[in-house]
């Protein structure tokens, strides 16, 4: 997950009940594993004092911010969303890197062509896959 990230700030107050979500993902970005993938991310842990509440703000590696209410988000959520973010940041730099435009604008008419690769069909208990004309067997 910290791969995508240049930069972590997790926002709360210690006293509110409402920190798990910030405390998960605290502990995620502090994790061996997470540290190994991106060492150059730097996680900031803000205390607050106030009745603010608790928040977590990244910074994409391409300069991005987003922040996310970690009061009614949990944790797993969270990083779900930056590694689908990351995903995607991932595909645009493969297309700009091979010198493709980006984003890719499909025409509506190659959309509207017929899909004729695979179809599934259940017959007496067996899945048929049925590729350009190839039976394979799998039990189901």
């Amino acid at each position: 997950m910290l791969k995508f990230l240049s930069k972590v700030k997790i926002e709360f107050n210690a006293l509110d009940p409402r920190i798990a979500s910030c405390m998960e993902f605290l502990a995620q970005c502090n994790a061996p594993k997470a540290k190994e993938s991106n060492p150059s991310c730097q996680v900031q842990v803000k205390r607050r004092t106030d009745d603010h509440p608790p928040q977590i703000t990244v910074t994409f590696v391409n300069g991005v911010e987003q922040t996310y209410d970690a009061t009614n988000t949990p944790a797993q959520n969270i990083r779900s969303m930056i590694l689908e973010k990351g995903q995607y940041l991932e595909t645009e730099q493969m297309f700009r890197d091979a010198g493709e435009k980006w984003p890719v604008i499909i025409p509506d008419s190659e959309l509207e062509q017929p899909f004729l690769g695979i179809k599934l069909v259940l017959y007496f208990g067996i899945w048929r896959t049925l590729v350009n004309s190839a039976i394979l067997y799998v039990p189901s």
